[in-house]
């Protein structure tokens, strides 16, 4: 069975059936591999029958685009909720029925030579080391020293929403997380094939040749993001009871953002996917690890829907300009419901609209978190003086502000003080930053409603924000707690809260 679960793995290492043998043993021959075999082909066996295919006589590309259906059918989250790590080998062929995975060939109509099995494949090296972990007579260390040695544990395999929807539990606390959806199309450009110029501004210019046909690099389609829709994920992998309200096309790429949505454990109960509508779509640049972004927003009715709960907290980002009547009614809202914190994140539009008009937005929230340049925006205050500034979105109605200053790390000012703390350092030069303040954003906010304290939140922020940027996408480097405290326990002597001396 060692060689069956090789080959699902692809796992080439010399020592790999001999550290399972080991692991066997240590069970005392209990069969644990033969066992997760056997549950992998019933596991298998039972989709292929309910979706009409022979397990005893089916090609491996004939199952691929079987499973791909079952996304168009609106059937995949029904037919696959227990297969996460159910890999299947067909004359050699790998076929993962892992729905994220299933969701992923169909939304990218992957050939069936490009198909990915990452996810397949995580969820059954995290289920290997499970089995052994917690049977009886095995240790734990012995387990994870055993599957380190032979890759099966790997870090980023704990971050996989698996895991993280374990920690989730009915009472948890509740947030919702409002603002804009998007679906976006990274396209990384060749190092030699664009530049970056300045122009006598000092505004920076992404420039490529004009009228060229030019090469790229790749293309990569990330679901679901936007600063509300990345929070809500942080919120989930956090161990939140995470909700989303946003606005989607009826069209598949609709219907893909929220098959992802309640893969990764947020609830969708108060998305709206507008009749008619298109969903909205960014295309963004790659150069380096910047990005420049093309965007298009979709225009929706943007109608407040009550949730079904009253939440902890609402999470309130980028929305439409078309949205003002949405926030009216939140407002509305949170009269009814004083003891709901709000945390406000301002998108593109709130700064275009001002904080006269956002008054009693400001008002209502217990924390509003920007950047540096923001607050200036914001207050018209001197970008100089962290102190004037904080205390300017004080007088606007938040009793918690935070400010964050791109490489100086972040400020935030609270019980009559203002503290800094630096960023967390990289491991390695970042892939790609998208989503880094998000990160810091969501961390905060579900410190605060875990029941945390401010400063503990500030050292949580900048780990997640640090993860995110070492990962494609906003959403990839999302860190569930245990992990974020692995860093912490690991952070460099200067690495704390302090409070600023002006």
């Amino acid at each position: 069975m060692t060689h069956a679960l090789k080959r699902l793995l692809g796992n080439d290492h010399p020592l790999f059936s001999a550290n399972i043998t080991e692991l066997e043993r240590a069970t005392g021959g209990d069969g644990v591999d033969t066992r997760l075999i056997a549950d992998i082909i019933e596991r298998t066996h039972r989709v292929m029958r309910n979706i009409g295919l022979d397990p005893t006589d089916s090609r491996a590309s004939e199952v691929y685009y079987a499973l791909n259906a079952l996304v168009r059918s609106r059937r995949a989250e029904e037919m696959l909720h227990e297969t996460g790590y159910v890999l299947a080998d067909f004359g050699g062929e790998v076929i993962s029925f892992n729905l994220q995975d299933v969701i992923e060939n169909a939304h990218h109509e992957l050939p069936f030579e490009d198909r990915t099995t990452a996810h397949g494949m995580r969820h059954l090296r995290i289920e290997i080391v499970r089995r052994y972990a917690e049977h009886e007579r095995t240790d734990n260390e012995f387990v994870h020293r055993l599957a380190e040695q032979i890759n099966l544990k790997r870090i980023h395999d704990e971050v996989h929403p698996m895991l993280v929807q374990q920690t989730q539990t009915n009472d948890a606390p509740r947030i919702l997380a409002v603002g804009d959806i998007f679906t976006d199309a990274f396209i990384k450009l060749h190092d030699d094939e664009a530049k970056v110029t300045t122009d006598e501004d000092g505004k920076q210019w992404l420039s490529v040749h004009f009228g060229a046909k030019m090469p790229y690099e790749r293309v990569d389609i990330v679901q679901s993001v936007g600063p509300s829709p990345n929070a809500a994920v942080s919120f989930s992998r956090l161990g939140l009871n995470a909700g989303l309200m946003a606005f989607l096309g009826d069209d598949e790429v609709g219907e893909h953002s929220l098959d992802y949505l309640k893969y990764q454990g947020v609830d969708t109960a108060t998305m709206v996917s507008e009749k008619g509508a298109k969903s909205s779509y960014w295309y963004v640049l790659r150069y380096g690890a910047d990005r420049t972004m093309l965007v298009k927003n979709e225009d929706y009715a943007y109608e407040w829907h009550e949730p079904a709960y009253v939440p902890d907290w609402i999470y309130l980002s980028q929305l439409s300009p078309n949205s003002w009547d949405l926030h009216e009614k939140l407002l509305e809202y949170l009269k009814k419901h004083p003891q709901i914190k709000l945390a406000f994140q301002p998108g593109t539009s709130h700064f275009r609209w001002g904080a006269e008009k956002l008054s009693e937005v400001y008002a209502r929230s217990h924390i509003v978190i920007m950047n540096r340049e923001e607050a200036v925006e914001v207050t018209g205050k001197s970008y100089d003086s962290l102190r004037d500034l904080t205390i300017a979105l004080h007088d606007l109605g938040p009793h918690v502000v935070v400010v964050t200053d791109g490489p100086n790390g972040s400020y935030a000012s609270y019980d009559f003080k203002l503290v800094t703390i630096p960023n967390y350092p990289d491991p390695a030069p970042p892939y790609e930053r998208t989503g880094a303040g998000d990160a810091f954003a969501s961390t905060i906010v579900a410190a605060l409603a875990l029941g945390e304290s401010m400063d503990t939140a500030l050292t949580w922020a900048p780990i997640n924000s640090m993860n995110v940027v070492q990962h494609m996408g906003a959403q990839e480097g999302l860190l569930p707690l245990e992990k974020i405290k692995h860093y912490l326990r690991s952070a460099p002597e200067d690495y704390y809260v302090r409070e600023v001396q002006e």
